[in-house]
């Protein structure tokens, strides 16, 4: 048996950044994620979201590739919520999604970040968010 933690912070926003997400609508996506991934066999540790976004901290299995839980994650829970007619417009994920490796020793205050979505956007928009990880991690000066 093989022991891993493999923690990992996933932000992902929605398509064109339109704000379909309302507090209700994300306390049901949460659910929903939660018991998708629970049923694929992915482990969700923190899931939170603000407007046209969502934050997640998971770890992955040994056998999981990154990629693959986001497909699964996005894509059934965009398919969701487009077959439960949730939002007015059809609802769509954009395609490209942050991902950062999470040391044990950083756990808390990522988990206390995620849970803090809207007080944190009370004094940072997407947008900024956006371009700090991009700018924090590096993104812009490797090919993605």
């Amino acid at each position: 048996m093989a022991y891993v933690k493999n923690w990992l912070h996933c932000v992902w926003g929605t398509k064109n950044r339109v704000p379909f997400l309302s507090v209700n609508l994300i306390a049901d996506l949460i659910d929903h994620i939660r018991t998708n991934g629970k049923e694929k066999g992915i482990y969700i540790d923190t899931l939170n979201g603000y407007k046209e976004h969502m934050h997640c901290l998971i770890s992955l299995d040994p056998d999981q590739t990154l990629s693959k839980v986001m497909q699964l994650i996005k894509g059934e829970s965009s398919y969701w919520i487009n077959k439960n007619k949730l939002t007015k417009k059809k609802f769509g994920w954009a395609v490209e999604y942050f991902a950062v490796s999470i040391s044990e020793s950083h756990l808390h205050n990522v988990r206390r970040y995620i849970k803090n979505q809207a007080k944190h956007h009370s004094r940072k928009s997407w947008e900024e968010e956006y371009q700090d990880l991009i700018e924090e991690y590096g993104f812009d000066r490797f090919p993605g």
